[in-house]
């Protein structure tokens, strides 16, 4: 299950990479960090869905893992 959630977050950092570049084409990856400093990405809607997924996915991951933790 982890592993699948590695993919997916993999997949999905990928997928906000490729939106940010497209609302702002010099942005890099640690700007991604901090995407409030972008105006253009701060506003935008679909950006924001998409982050809002991948911090889905890696809280699903941490979960897991508490959970894994927990019952060692």
């Amino acid at each position: 299950m982890i592993r699948m959630l590695d993919d997916l977050i993999r997949g999905q950092e990928q997928k906000l990479w490729e939106t940010a570049r497209r609302i702002v084409p010099h942005i890099t990856p640690d700007d991604l960090l901090q995407p409030n400093d972008f105006p253009k990405l701060e506003m935008n809607p679909y950006f924001r869905h998409e982050e809002g997924i991948l911090d889905g996915l890696r809280m699903a991951k941490a979960a897991l893992q508490a959970e894994k933790m927990s019952t060692l």
